[in-house]
Order: C-alpha cells, then structure tokens, then sequence
C-alpha cells in the first residue's frame, strides 16, 4: 500500500471521527499533517503542493469571513436578532421570523458566524420571556443551513464549486432559489409541529437567563460592511472579474478600520477552516497525481456506481456528507463532477441540505447544541435526529425534484 494511500486513509478517518484514535486533534490539524507528511515523504513537491491549492476559493472564503465578522462586530446581528426576538407575536409567528432572518443572512455571509452571533441574544431573550429555547436555537442551526445553499457564497463547500466548475452567481441562483425557500418553510413546519403546545417553559425547571448581549449598533460600521458586501455580489454577478480577488480586497479592506482592531477582527477569522481547506487540497492533489482517484472510479463503475452520473454524485453527496463532513466531501468528491452540468446544482445543495440531519452535520448545529447545552437544556443526538431527519429527506427531494423540473422546463 503506498504512502499517499495510507495517509489519505487516515486524513480520511479524522474527517470521520473529528480527530484520530489517542490524539487531541481536530480536523484541520489532522489534514494539516496529512500534507505536511505527503511534502515530507516526497510524494509530491512543494511546486505540485502549491499546484493543487485553489487561491481563489481560499481568497473567496477569507474575504466573505471578513465582511461578516465586520457585521457581527457592528452589533447587526445581535441587533435584529434581538429586535425579532422581543416582537410581541405568537411562538410559531416568532419562529418564522427567525427562520427567515436566519435563512437570508446565512445565504449571502457565513453561516457559522450567523450561528454564533444569534444564539446568545435569542436564547437569553427566549428565558427571559419563559419561552422554550429549544425552536427557536434548533431553527438557528437547520436555517442556517438551509439558507446557506441558495448561494454560492452562502457556504464554504459553495464557494469551492463554484470557483472550481466557474459557475455562475445567477445560473446557480436557478437551481437554488426555490429549494432553498421551501426549505426554510419546511424547518418552520416540522418545528413548529414538533413543539407545538410545548413553547412555554415551567418556571420550576426554567434556567436563569443571561445578561442580554446586546452590543450597540453601529451604524457607520454596518453601512461600510453592507456596502462592501453589495461591491461584492455586484462583481459576482455583473462582472467577469476574478471572485477570489474581489473578495480578497474586500475582505482586506475591512482591516482599514479606525474603530476595530484589525488582530479583533482577524482573530474572529475561522483559521481552522482555512488550514482545513489547504491540508485537503494538498492531500487530494497526491491522490490524484498517485492516479489512486482514476483507480477509485474505474473500482465503483465495476460495481454499477458512476460518480460522474449527476443523480449518483447528489446520492453519493448527501451520504457522505453526515459522514466525513461536507466540506471534505465535496472536496473529495469535486474532481468528478464536471462531465454533467448539473453536477454542481445538484452536489451543492446535497452538501448543505443534508447538513441538517444530525448535529455533527455542520459546525452551526455543535454551535447551537452547545449554547443550550450550556444552560442545562439537552439536545440529544436522536431528539436532534428525529427533528433533522425530516427536514433533510422532504428538502433533499424538493431539490432534487426541482433541478429536474428546471431542465425539463
């Protein structure tokens, strides 16, 4: 067995289990040295290793993350979180609202940001209203990730397809419009349903609600961050300039700022998902230069599955997705997925929807397990489960019943 295999195994495994048997390691450390150990054993050099590192995807990534960690340092999510929150409507109304809000930001910055920012201010202002938390942070994590795939910039795993296959901002937005609406109305339903006549808690069991984190607006500093963000979509969808760069520079110059930090807001940066995406780059690029990714297809046909099939890669997608997590999935499974057009459509939004069946499906739905986690309320793996599996079977197959009206149309 060649080393390339062998180390592609256990980056593998690590994206399995979130860290490798005996070792205190994440993700991205353990794709980190994966690469380092192909560089070290010289399986492929440091010109190859740059070679199989996608830039622009990493400049895309970087510049969105910093536009929304701008946002959320302004006080805007907190803001209109809050101000949805404190509205005197009935549960299930509130609940809708928040699913919406959730859904649109998720779609446009990083969801993962959009997670952390809101479930402090919902989840203080649902105790102190005596209101069950638990819809309202579940409805964070599974909009949050049903929002997230109406875009190609409202993932990371989007920003990658669609960097690599270079599709286009309004030709995704086709495909992914619809689905990822009906989505935000199915996570309403099966929540609303799952808690209905449970929205209120007893006051004996209720826990103590936190200090409101309620940072002031500020409105110079949110206007910038919108404006920016426009400037950015703006290039996406009306020019051919390069995205990575214009999202770079746009990142980049949120750092010119004469109110925050520069070190606050590159802290705020999610460095591990960055690290994760070189490791995984460069692991892949040994794999397919080894010629172990040709051995792989031409090992499934025999056996009646086609990864360059459309419908076999959106399967294959939505599976693997839940299992070695999505973004080294499609990662993983990218380099096949440019002999049908609707690979990418239909890869992107596997990737995303299925996110939502279990906890470990996406970084937004361990942040929202552990804020309630926190204040002594329990979301279980199967109490998540039995919300989440719902909600990703009728999504998966209203897109994919979708993409096919579309092509048929």
């Amino acid at each position: 067995m060649s080393i390339t295999l062998i180390v592609f195994v256990l980056v593998y495994l690590g994206m399995i289990l979130g860290t490798l048997p005996g070792l205190k390691m994440d993700r991205a450390s353990v794709a980190l040295g994966g690469a380092v150990a192909l560089l070290a054993a010289g399986e492929l050099d440091q010109a190859e290793a740059l070679a199989s590192i996608d830039f622009g995807t990493l400049g895309m990534l970087f510049g969105l993350m910093l536009v929304s960690v701008q946002l959320q340092i302004a006080g805007l999510y907190a803001a209109i979180s809050g101000m949805v929150a404190r509205l005197d409507a009935s549960p299930p109304l509130l609940l809708a609202l928040l699913t919406a809000l959730v859904g649109v930001l998720s779609a446009f910055l990083t969801n993962d940001v959009v997670a952390v920012a809101m479930t402090p201010v919902v989840l203080a202002i649902a105790l102190r209203r005596g209101m069950n938390p638990l819809p309202f942070l579940l409805a964070i994590a599974l909009a949050a990730n049903a929002g997230s795939v109406a875009t190609i910039i409202g993932s990371p795993q989007n920003m990658l397809i669609a960097q690599r296959l270079n599709i286009s901002f309004g030709g995704y937005l086709v495909y992914a419009l619809v689905p990822a609406l009906l989505a935000l109305v199915v996570v309403w339903a099966v929540l609303a349903l799952a808690y209905r006549g449970r929205w209120m808690l007893d006051h004996g069991d209720a826990p103590k609600p936190d200090a409101l984190p309620e940072p002031a607006l500020d409105p110079w500093e949110t206007i910038k961050g919108l404006l920016v963000l426009g400037y950015i979509l703006y290039a996406f969808v009306f020019t051919e300039w390069d995205r990575g760069m214009a999202a770079t520079v746009a990142g980049v110059l949120m750092l010119f700022n004469a109110r925050f930090m520069s070190r606050t807001m590159l802290e705020r940066v999610d460095w591990d998902l960055l690290i994760l995406f070189v490791g995984l780059f460069i692991v892949n690029g040994a794999f397919a230069k080894a010629g172990l990714a040709t051995q792989l297809v031409a090992w499934l046909g025999a056996r009646g599955i086609d990864l360059h099939d459309a419908d076999v890669l959106f399967a294959v997608t939505a599976v693997m997705s839940d299992i070695t997590s999505n973004v080294p999935t499609v990662m993983l499974l990218l380099p096949f997925a440019g002999h049908d057009p609707l690979s990418a459509p239909l890869m992107a939004l596997a990737s995303g929807l299925a996110s939502n069946l279990i906890i470990i499906g996406s970084l937004a739905n361990i942040i929202v397990v552990d804020a309630a986690a926190a204040k002594g309320l329990k979301i279980s793996f199967g109490n998540f489960a039995k919300i989440g599996l719902p909600v990703s079977a009728v999504t998966l197959a209203i897109a994919y019943l979708w993409v096919r009206l579309v092509v048929a149309i």
